[in-house]
């Protein structure tokens, strides 16, 4: 059985489970904070970042992009009609621009602030970064959400999945970040309706059911997380 190296609150990791999910993949977690620099952690990946997916035979397969595509050309290919990824070479490409913006930009232009400052920067030892959340990049995050957000909204409005007729790859790496801010409370489902319906759909997924039940200690979820009807 696969081992899947994650933490809860990352976006990366969070898009692995779902792929594995999807895909209806066994696999065991194992909660890493790859702040800590554990040596045998690093020795499954260098870089010291998650998630990491231990295939069982000695080999890793290491970032959240990367587990995508692993697990799309190892399984992806016998699942027809529920494959992530489209058979068409354009919409292909359309698909991994999508899970670039939201793994990238999105977690570098609101997650990052948002989540770094309110949840890591607790979990984290003085000397490894940790400290009291900084408003301002905090109010920053918040910010470039409402941007994040929009996108998100004329995307689920135009279309029938973020990537276009399927679900896909896109869909599952926007719903990695959102569920984490929306474990925070810090989306306004109201100012986005077509977003906040695709999210329901999203969220009433098999895939999605892990995700749903997980805690961070000392930052419960709002009451809603859990709740598919909002």
């Amino acid at each position: 059985m696969h081992k899947l190296y994650h933490h809860s609150m990352s976006v990366p990791s969070r898009y692995a489970r779902l792929i594995l999910g999807e895909y209806g993949q066994q696999f065991q977690l194992v909660e890493e904070t790859p702040w800590s620099r554990k040596p045998d952690f690093l020795k499954l990946n260098p870089a010291g970042t998650l998630p990491v997916l231990a295939t069982g035979d000695g080999r890793s397969v290491c970032g959240g992009t990367v587990v995508g595509e692993f697990i799309d050309e190892t399984v992806g290919a016998m699942m027809r009609e529920k494959r992530l990824m489209p058979e068409n070479s354009f919409d292909r490409a359309e698909i991994r621009r999508l899970v670039d913006w939201f793994l990238i930009k999105f977690e570098t232009e609101a997650l990052h602030y948002i989540v770094g400052e309110r949840v890591f920067k607790q979990m984290k030892r003085s000397e490894e970064g940790g400290g009291a959340p900084d408003s301002s990049r905090i109010r920053a995050g918040r910010n470039n959400l409402k941007n994040h957000l929009k996108y998100i909204g004329w995307l689920a409005g135009n279309r029938n999945w973020l990537g276009g007729t399927r679900l896909s790859h896109a869909d599952m790496a926007a719903a990695a970040g959102i569920s984490v801010l929306d474990y925070l409370g810090e989306i306004d489902w109201d100012s986005e309706p077509a977003a906040r319906d695709w999210y329901a759909r999203i969220k009433s997924r098999p895939s999605f059911r892990p995700l749903l039940a997980d805690k961070v200690g000392g930052i419960p979820p709002v009451s809603h997380y859990a709740d598919l009807d909002f």
